[in-house]
């Protein structure tokens, strides 16, 4: 395991090469497979950096990518009425297997984000064109209007989808109907390009490694939610690679904790049962039906309250070493609060002893 920190505000793309070095000659890696989101493994990295190096990859197209497929044929949409994960070639990609996916929960959640942005665009929309037909005061100037109107489109992000008429006087918008449709068709598709053959990695593993990054995005989350270790702005480069230091060390300590505290967290304990019920990798995964129980009862199977991780390190905060002072001429002596049958069962899973320490 390595960690690496680059000055500035340097780009992600930009920190590949310093990768790809660190992984062929620092750790003597030969048969090498980056799995990168689209804004990281981009074309232009995969042709400069990871095919000179003789890296394969698993990245995903960006949606302009997605458009040409469909437009050139290469990729039916209809196919995704009686499957919903298949691969396919295509010029562009040489040497690549392209592994197409439609997630009809994504596709609902995208629609409905979609439906969020263009209601919150039109009202404010909508505002300027009242503001122009005010009797005192109105807004007046083509110029004055176009910057107005250019905040709320920097705001959504929606232009795409509305005409706008601007003029000295006036101003109207209308919904972009064919441009609504048109993005709407490729809601929950999505599309991986890996240079893997099939027989080193088959189409559902290519699903599942590429989903994997989520374990990259609950890192982050962890340090600036869970544990608070949030980036601090150092000058020194010793006390960078310090601070650094300990970000990893939490996050490595919480995540054992978390495995060894499953039974009473709401994290799924039963990793196998769950894995089991898998039985699509495009759909989202599945918890067990143990971890299923305890969400909906709140209680596990010992009968003592299901905690967040956060809630049950509050919870453990409570215990506490007292130090008594019977009278003056006696010697003091420290009295340990006694664990709750809740507090008693978490440090056994973590074998520690609230009194003498790790066992």
């Amino acid at each position: 395991m390595a960690i690496e920190v680059f000055d500035g505000n340097t780009a992600d793309p930009k920190t590949l090469t310093a990768q790809i070095d660190k992984l062929k000659t620092r750790f003597k890696l030969t048969n090498i497979a980056l799995v990168g989101d689209r804004g990281m493994l981009t074309s232009a990295r995969i042709r400069d950096e990871l095919r000179p190096a003789q890296l394969d990859w698993i990245s995903a197209l960006r949606a302009d990518q997605i458009k040409v497929l469909v437009n050139d044929g290469a990729l039916q949409l209809s196919l995704f009425d009686e499957q919903n994960l298949f691969e396919i070639s295509h010029p562009d990609y040489p040497g690549e297997r392209l592994v197409c996916c439609h997630n009809p929960a994504l596709a609902d959640e995208r629609a409905r984000k979609r439906g969020e942005l263009l209601a919150a665009t039109e009202n404010e929309l909508q505002t300027i064109a009242a503001a122009t037909r005010r009797e005192k005061r109105p807004l007046r100037g083509a110029d004055k209007i176009g910057l107005r109107v250019g905040r709320v489109r920097n705001k959504f992000k929606m232009a795409k989808h509305f005409d706008l008429h601007i003029t000295d006087e006036a101003f109207s918008f209308t919904r972009n109907q064919e441009a609504i449709a048109a993005e709407a068709a490729l809601d929950g598709i999505y599309v991986l390009r890996t240079s893997l053959p099939d027989h080193a990695l088959g189409r559902d593993d290519v699903v599942l490694r590429y989903k994997g990054l989520e374990d990259v995005e609950r890192f982050f989350r962890t340090l600036n939610t869970e544990l608070d270790v949030r980036p601090i702005r150092h000058r020194r480069a010793d006390r960078v690679r310090a601070h650094m230091f300990l970000r990893m060390l939490s996050y490595y300590i919480s995540w054992h904790m978390k495995q060894a505290l499953a039974p009473i967290l709401f994290q799924d304990n039963n990793k196998p049962a769950a894995a089991a019920k898998r039985v699509d990798p495009v759909a989202p995964a599945q918890r067990s039906d143990q971890a299923l129980a305890k969400a909906a009862r709140k209680r596990t199977s010992d009968d003592t309250p299901v905690h967040s991780f956060t809630s049950l390190l509050a919870d453990l905060a409570t215990i506490c070493a007292n130090t008594v002072q019977p009278v003056d001429d006696l010697p003091t002596f420290t009295k340990t609060t006694i664990p709750t049958p809740l507090q008693r069962r978490a440090l056994d899973l973590l074998a520690v002893s609230h009194r003498h320490g790790p066992a």
